[in-house]
């Protein structure tokens, strides 16, 4: 299962980010997780949150349906309880589950938010996670369903034939032909096989399937287990099997220190169009004296090749691509005769403006919506079991809402003064290439970021492709 870990810079105890990043990386270690990501937000949990947008927006692009959300504590998700509880729950609406480190709560086991306490002492958080536990206990899917089913009646997991039928096939390469994670990927993918996005098979999906006991027939959800809720696709016999080849396979259980790499999420590889990934490798041999040597090597490589066993792996030490990277910039800022200038108008302004007015207003008119419910389940004119569900609703429609705002915001900025833009991006680019060895890495990577929409790789060509 994988984790993304939340933080912030002002977290609650005055914990700083590598305190915070290290409790996250102990918190997977000590349940079993798989870091994934980490998302930060620098400065108050309010208005839109960069880094919470980037959170959703990796949740959304996940191919798993299993992901946890772990945070310092609860108080992280926003600057307010009623943010946190509509933060946790479009959290929850988008298929991921919450795990506060400072709760103490056993594995699997949600940390709900505490929000508004009612008359009779009683959170919302506790009702919230008591209504989610009689749904869990019923065998009601909770979230988005594990690839091979689908939500039925009566909220029950049914089978999606030829979803089960693959995923038998992966038990079966996997526990009988013997096939590694990355060769069945491949196979999948050479098969012409997709994922339910309709894209490539990779070694984290194959393996998040592997791991899943819900093909067992067990339903799992906040710390309750299910056992027969819906149709298997595997025996418990051959479940164990497998674990057990994949728990021999992993060697170390040190956490996973992820390195930085410049040009991600730019780099592209020139034959597929899927991104180049970073790798590093380590290697150790004995010099003729016997003195045991080792060294650590940084690369970019395909990452269809990598994660899916398609194209080819298109190797490039970091360091060297990275320099040609900063010559090509440096020519293509030469040739072109400077960055190009955006295409923008002034027109419209005033309509954008008003466009986020609307926005907020309704994104208000959300909040007050919640506060509703939440008055009505206290004077006992609305069950507590359908608050729940007329919250989560809510929660989701904040979510289209700050959608739509965070793209009116953006469409607003480009509307600024096109000239005055062009002169801070040239300024800023140049001092990239002037200080390129100088910078930390952050005022560097953001400073490419700028200047550069796309570098494609071949294997003897570098092209930059500035953005506008």
């Amino acid at each position: 299962m994988r984790a993304f870990g939340y933080f912030r810079d002002a977290a609650p105890g005055g914990h700083s980010l590598a305190q915070q990043n290290k409790a996250f990386l102990d918190y997977c270690g000590r349940e079993g997780l798989e870091p994934a990501d980490t998302f930060v937000e620098a400065g108050p949990a309010n208005g839109l949150a960069p880094g919470f947008r980037q959170l959703v927006a990796s949740l959304r692009a996940s191919i798993t349906a299993d992901v946890v959300v772990v945070v310092p504590a609860v108080g992280v998700l926003g600057a307010s309880p009623r943010d946190a509880v509509f933060r946790y729950l479009q959290l929850e609406a988008l298929g991921a589950r919450v795990a506060a480190i400072d709760a103490g709560a056993p594995a699997g086991d949600d940390q709900i938010i505490t929000w508004l306490r009612e008359e009779d002492g009683t959170s919302l958080g506790a009702r919230v996670r008591a209504a989610m536990r009689r749904k869990a206990v019923k065998g009601e899917v909770l979230g988005r369903p594990p690839y091979g089913y689908k939500v039925g009646s009566r909220r029950r997991l049914e089978l999606i034939p030829e979803e089960a039928v693959v995923v038998r096939y992966i038990f079966r390469l996997y526990l009988h032909e013997r096939m590694g994670i990355r060769l069945i990927a491949r196979r999948l993918n050479e098969e012409g096989l997709k994922t339910r996005r309709g894209g490539n098979w990779s070694m984290v999906s194959i393996r998040d399937i592997l791991r899943n006991r819900a093909y067992l027939g067990t339903y799992s959800r906040f710390g309750v287990r299910v056992p027969g809720s819906h149709p298997p696709l595997v025996s418990a016999d051959d479940f164990g099997l497998v674990q057990d080849r994949l728990n021999a396979r992993r060697t170390s259980f040190a956490p996973r220190v992820a390195s930085q790499y410049l040009l991600s999420g730019l780099a592209e590889c020139g034959y597929c169009g899927n991104k180049l990934i970073g790798v590093s490798r380590k290697q150790s041999w004995k010099r003729r004296d016997g003195k045991p040597m080792s060294n650590a090597y940084r690369y970019y490589q395909c990452e269809s090749r990598t994660n899916q066993s398609v194209c080819g792996y298109h190797t490039r030490r970091a360091a060297d691509l990275e320099e040609q990277v900063r010559t090509a910039l440096a020519e293509e800022i030469r040739s072109a005769g400077g960055l190009p200038e955006a295409d923008v108008r002034d027109d419209g302004r005033a309509e954008q403006a008003r466009d986020i007015q609307r926005l907020r207003a309704r994104a208000r008119a959300i909040e007050r919506r919640l506060d509703g419910y939440v008055a009505a389940v206290t004077k006992g004119r609305l069950a507590r079991e359908r608050l729940r569900e007329l919250a989560l609703a809510a929660a989701v429609d904040r979510l289209a809402v700050d959608d739509a705002l965070d793209a009116a915001e953006r469409r607003l900025e480009v509307h600024a003064s096109a000239a005055e833009r062009r002169s801070e991006r040239a300024l800023g680019v140049a001092h990239v290439l002037d200080a390129w060895q100088e910078l930390p890495f952050a005022e560097l990577q953001a400073g490419l970021r700028d200047a550069v929409a796309r570098i494609t790789v071949t294997d003897d060509c570098v092209r930059v492709s500035l953005r506008p």
